[in-house]
């Protein structure tokens, strides 16, 4: 069962990914500091994001509406209604 060796290719093909056969020695660790870049980045522009969402007009008290949960514009509405209650 298999499908034997590696079959015989060119060697002087170059590719980005590598070519016929290609597995770099170190493909886990790069995977693993590109994808916490990738997070980092996602987080940083989520933080930037949320402290800079500005609202005219706040939403319906009771209905859902996610960035309840991270806009802090909406969080001090929020507060300062159960304040008032």
């Amino acid at each position: 069962m298999g499908g034997g060796g590696k079959i015989p290719y060119p060697k002087h093909v170059w590719s980005p990914a590598g070519g016929w056969y290609g597995q770099p020695k170190n493909w886990k660790a790069n995977t693993a500091v590109i994808g916490s870049v990738l997070v980092g980045i996602s987080v940083a522009l989520f933080t930037t994001s949320a402290n800079l969402e500005y609202r005219d007009k706040m939403p319906a008290q009771g209905r859902f509406f996610p960035s309840r949960n991270w806009s802090k514009q909406i969080r001090e509405h929020n507060r300062a209604q159960k304040e008032e209650s």
